[in-house]
């Protein structure tokens, strides 16, 4: 990523992260919030949700609709589901709202309440501080965060870049994040030892659509420290920096919206990434 002499940016490049508190208004999180209320209230259901199985080879299919589902949805707005929450018709087992794991991954472009977020002053002002000469938009995630912990791990797993250190996430709280209800948890300055695993693409006719390269390291818990941020608080996650989320052990849920930017000035995307810019989705640049 860029250098820069501001302090913000001497702060994220120390530690691989930048905490920001209060960087957006409680109307702008509402406004976030009440979109994907709008969104989710329309969903349906895709077909590959609906399917009763009979055997193994329509399982071994059904999961790679749903694998072609995930790979192509870079450009498009979709849904993700926790498990169990559907029946083999893709009736609902639970109320709507509460069955969506995340939204993805194209919120930035296609929606024009995160299309306006994303591209909000202070975010293209910030992202100046920081250095950042050709900044665009890699994708974006409505996460719900209901129930499940995030196991350690990198963003540049999954968003691969030549060389390394381009990759920018913003991390932005909708609703206040505790350590009850599955805050992010970072290993401060772990963002300086490249990254030990990938996830790419198939070879086509693989049963799954993505494996693995390498292996995660073991971390130790002590390592990590949380951080707890208010509804409106932004985060800045370093593409290497090693981080993860425990289970919400509360009542409440914990909103967030994400995106991802990358320096393009002299990077290379992996043509391996699962996500891959389309024609009618170009990255679009940060800077408007």
């Amino acid at each position: 990523l860029g250098k820069s002499s501001h302090p913000v940016s001497f702060q994220f490049h120390k530690d691989g992260f930048l905490v920001l508190e209060q960087f957006f208004s409680a109307e702008e999180c509402d406004s976030m919030r009440s979109q994907i209320q709008r969104i989710v209230a329309e969903m349906e259901v895709p077909l590959h949700c609906r399917t009763a199985f009979s055997t193994r080879e329509e399982e071994q299919l059904q999961a790679q609709g749903s694998s072609d589902y995930f790979l192509t949805s870079g450009d498009k707005i979709r849904f993700f589901f926790e498990k169990g929450v559907l029946d083999e018709k893709g009736n609902f087992l639970i109320p709507k709202e509460k069955s969506v794991s995340k939204i993805g991954h194209a919120l930035h472009a296609y929606d024009p309440v995160f299309k306006q977020i994303t591209h909000s002053p202070k975010v293209q002002e910030l992202g100046r501080k920081l250095g950042l000469e050709r900044p665009v938009v890699v994708q974006s995630m409505y996460i719900f965060k209901s129930l499940l912990a995030v196991t350690p791990h990198q963003d540049a797993t999954f968003l691969h870049t030549e060389p390394l250190g381009r990759i920018l996430g913003f991390w932005i709280a909708l609703e206040d994040a505790t350590q009850e209800n599955g805050c992010l948890w970072f290993i401060p300055g772990s963002h300086t030892n490249g990254i030990t695993r990938r996830m790419v693409r198939a070879a086509s006719g693989a049963s799954t659509c993505v494996e693995f390269v390498g292996s995660e390291l073991a971390y130790d818990d002590k390592q990590f420290i949380p951080l707890p941020i208010s509804k409106g608080g932004l985060i800045l996650i370093h593409g290497e920096v090693v981080h993860k989320s425990e289970l919400n052990s509360s009542e409440s849920s914990r909103h967030a919206f994400t995106f991802h930017v990358m320096e393009a000035k002299g990077t290379t995307w992996s043509k391996e990434n699962w996500l891959q810019p389309t024609p009618e989705l170009p990255f679009p640049s940060l800077y408007t």
